[in-house]
């Protein structure tokens, strides 16, 4: 049955909040204007309109998961209530936000979040009395307590006038945001004085100024945020103007971007300049934009600007590449992958499902604004998602609100909604260094860094110890296995010197070595590769943080795996150098076997062997491993205890254990020229490995792989790639100048010639295949010249503006 809603206005929720999700697809572009009178009426059908946003609508107080969660909030809000203690500087107890004299920034942050998580408290108070089922519903005396916590602390700590101290974010979105629905929720219990104390405060510390130009923390996810501010606040105050700024101020936010922050045509999503962040501050953009479309939509404060389809576009472009089985990849997740939950929750994180979840909701919810189309497709991906959802189901996510949850069971619910199967298909991410790559069965994700994107973030004292995420980390799942592989406590356990994939010194960091904010880059250029949207070649000139280290890396994305290849693998720190093949969490008992060239190795005690030429190894439950030219593998079996405090300031204490199986390449102390060849096969089972490893030899030719080119030959698929690290020639393949270039020939007598400039800087490049060609069929504007013939000659024009992308030539062949 609907939700049922208190007070005046909210039985007009509903209906506004379907009538705002009409939002046409082609409208001009204007600049909001403020109405010359706008009447009180229109104020509180948007307050409506966003009550219903906010709370959700459409789901039955009584049928689960809503019964359980809606008693759980009237639980814990009843807990609030009971020891809500206003005094000088705090409302609660256990949340004192100011200290006259901090004695460092950390504590000065810590103070300043405190005003955010007493607003957040007070947020959830207010949904408690306006949600059904809670036991606190419609409770008159309730709602007054929570007005009378809003009145302390605004008069105590949220005023005008009040000098800001802390963290910016604490001040102008995240507390505000809270407060302002909490303001918007209790609306008709909040006296004339108390909305202008409020609406006054938010305009103090969140001016028009703070979105008067398109810079420093007013861009991306955050200026959307700020919007959000802005717009609330004017519902609250009814306030016309602060609506048209909001409205107009997101403009900016819609065109694609070049550099720093915001969406590239590549489907790149950034920010803090350098750090991908589809996951964390794209998650926030997206429930931003689709809360402010459909709040604004039929009003006269309508965002109508035709630039807003490139999100609209975004999300099967930037978003859904990033989403498996109803999880988000930590790779474009920043600092949020050391986010853990309190003491005591199962999970212990806020992992890579929780996020994922809520991604998928701002999906279903974006749709109300999209075309028929788009939101009938967007529909069908979110069922897909959800239905494979098998470890983490969405109706079990603790952080997931009730009105995220409702839009999922309407996509869940709605038999006319066929799911979507995974796709089969590479997507390569230049402007943010990264790559997935998918296939029936499984996915992986590659994380890289260059001299245009950090080697990690942290900040707040969050992700302390990401420093090797960007050296060639590569991660992986499968269907229906190893989707809790970096989940739960994997980043509060995981040795951070060993994430699977990483060629890295094992020098010891300092916690957030580098610099705050993705402050530290690579000072190297070749990062990328090329792509046919089926199969891949990447790449990374590696250079490691605060170390010595220099290598190159390459990966070949195929149909059964992924071909890895290193060379010129080079230090002189007094340090060993290890390439890491897997790292494998197996959970706090796992005992999975490891098996090599058909030998079980021990599995419940640790130990440490290393394998002298093994043709391949096995984990059972996960993949196999082939080693086309043997070489020395250390396997390592180890139980690891971590705590979340460990890798963010101020979380929680509690330690976990896991065990973990870790493969890796010892490259020794100080290499030079070190290098390695490797082939990861997910979701093989032990016969179909060894069996990939018998015939590895007539199924794959490595080319070279070397400090100056690395590639490899699939005979079955007609498949050939090189990365040319310089000028050179590698089998038929000869390049000018350093290039990612990958052919594939087709059965119907095609081939397609796919070529890129990571460096970005190339002016010119020629690339000959030698191979009998007797037409071009198609080819981009850069090519310049095309020479079919006994050999095929491209020269490409000035390649530096097409920021790494690939260029297709498609040419018909013998």
């Amino acid at each position: 049955m609907p939700t049922p809603w208190s007070r005046r206005g909210f039985v007009k929720a509903t209906g506004g909040a379907a009538a705002a999700l009409s939002l046409a697809g082609t409208a001009s572009a204007t600049v909001p204007t403020s109405p010359a009178h706008a009447a009180p009426a229109e104020f509180e059908n948007l307050r409506a309109t966003w009550r219903g946003l906010v709370l959700g609508s459409g789901f039955s107080p009584t049928a689960e998961p809503f019964a359980s969660k809606l008693a759980q909030l009237g639980r814990s809000a009843a807990g609030w209530r009971s020891t809500m203690r206003p005094a000088p500087g705090s409302l609660w107890p256990d949340m004192v936000w100011l200290d006259p004299e901090p004695d460092t920034d950390t504590e000065s942050y810590a103070y300043s979040a405190q005003i955010q998580l007493t607003f957040q408290r007070l947020r959830s108070m207010a949904e408690a009395y306006a949600q059904p089922g809670t036991g606190l519903t419609g409770d008159d005396a309730f709602a007054q307590d929570v007005v009378t916590g809003i009145r302390h602390t605004v008069g105590d700590v949220y005023h005008a006038g009040r000098a800001r101290y802390g963290n910016w974010y604490n001040w102008q979105i995240g507390g505000p945001q809270a407060l302002l629905d909490t303001a918007i929720i209790l609306y008709d219990h909040l006296d004339a004085e108390l909305i202008a104390t409020i609406t006054e405060a938010v305009r103090s510390f969140v001016p028009d100024s703070a979105v008067a130009s398109y810079t420093g923390t007013s861009t991306g996810a955050n200026r959307v945020d700020l919007c959000r501010t802005i717009a609330l606040s004017g519902l609250v105050g009814e306030d016309a103007d602060r609506l048209a700024v909001a409205a107009g101020a997101l403009s900016p936010v819609f065109p694609y971007v070049t550099s720093g922050d915001g969406l590239y045509r590549d489907g790149s999503f950034v920010q803090h300049t350098w750090v991908p962040y589809a996951g964390s501050y794209g998650a926030d953009l997206f429930t931003g934009l689709s809360l402010l479309l459909a709040l604004l939509a039929g009003s006269p404060w309508e965002v109508t600007d035709p630039a807003r389809q490139n999100y609209f576009g975004a999300v099967e472009r930037a978003w859904a590449p990033f989403l498996y089985n109803g999880l988000c990849m930590d790779a474009v997740s920043g600092r949020a992958i050391s986010r853990g939950l309190p003491p005591g929750d199962p999970k212990g994180a806020n992992d890579d499902h929780l996020r994922g979840h809520s991604i998928i909701a701002s999906i279903v919810a974006l749709g109300g604004a999209a075309s028929t189309e788009q939101n009938a497709r967007w529909r069908a991906l979110a069922k897909g998602w959800i239905q494979r959802a098998h470890f983490s189901p969405p109706h079990t996510n603790p952080m997931l609100s009730v009105h995220k949850l409702a839009q999922l069971h309407s996509v869940v619910d709605d038999t006319a909604v066929k799911p979507l199967p995974e796709p089969v298909e590479h997507r390569l991410f230049p402007s943010q260094d990264r790559a997935v790559h998918r296939r029936r069965g499984w996915a992986a994700c590659l994380s890289m860094a260059s001299d245009r994107i950090a080697h990690y973030e942290w900040g707040n004292g969050e992700n302390l110890r990401g420093y090797h995420t960007g050296a060639g980390w590569l991660s992986w799942w499968g269907d229906d296995y190893a989707n809790e592989q970096y989940s739960q406590t994997f980043w509060a356990t995981v040795d951070p010197n060993r994430l699977p994939g990483i060629t890295a010194s094992q020098k010891r960091l300092a916690d957030g070595q580098g610099g705050q904010w993705g402050a530290e880059r690579p000072a190297v250029k070749w990062v990328g590769g090329t792509t046919d949207g089926t199969y891949a070649a990447a790449g990374q000139h590696l250079k490691g943080l605060a170390s010595t280290l220099e290598a190159r890396k390459s990966w070949f994305f195929l149909d059964e795996g992924i071909v890895c290849l290193g060379a010129g693998i080079t230090a002189s720190d007094g340090e060993a150098v290890d390439t890491v093949i897997d790292n494998r969490r197996l959970g706090p008992t796992g005992t999975n076997a490891l098996t090599v060239d058909g030998h079980r190795k021990p599995a419940s005690t640790d130990w440490t062997e290393t394998l002298t030429d093994p043709s391949w190894a096995h984990i059972a439950s996960h993949g196999g491993y082939v080693f086309p030219a043997g070489g020395r593998v250390t396997a390592l079996r180890e139980e690891r205890t971590g705590r979340w405090s460990d890798i963010r300031t101020g979380s929680s204490t509690t330690p976990f254990t896991d065990r973990y199986l870790t493969l890796y390449v010892g490259h020794g102390t100080d290499p030079v020229d070190g290098a390695y060849a490797y082939v990861v096969l997910p979701g093989a089972g032990a016969a179909r490995t060894a069996a990939g490893a018998a015939s590895v030899q007539g199924l794959l030719r490595t080319l070279a792989n070397t400090p100056q080119a690395q590639g490899i030959h699939v005979p079955s698929l007609g498949f050939t790639a090189v990365n040319f690290w310089t000028a050179g020639t590698v089998g038929d393949l000869t390049a000018d100048a350093p290039c990612s270039v990958l052919i594939r020939r087709r059965r119907d007598g095609t081939a397609a010639v796919c070529v890129s400039d990571p460096t970005r800087t190339l002016t010119t490049l020629t690339v000959t295949w030698r191979h009998r060609v007797t037409a071009v069929v198609s080819r981009p504007g850069t090519v310049e010249r095309a020479v079919p013939g006994r050999d095929l000659t491209l020269t490409f024009g000035d390649l530096t503006g097409e920021a790494g992308a690939t260029q297709k030539v498609v040419v018909k062949t013998e």
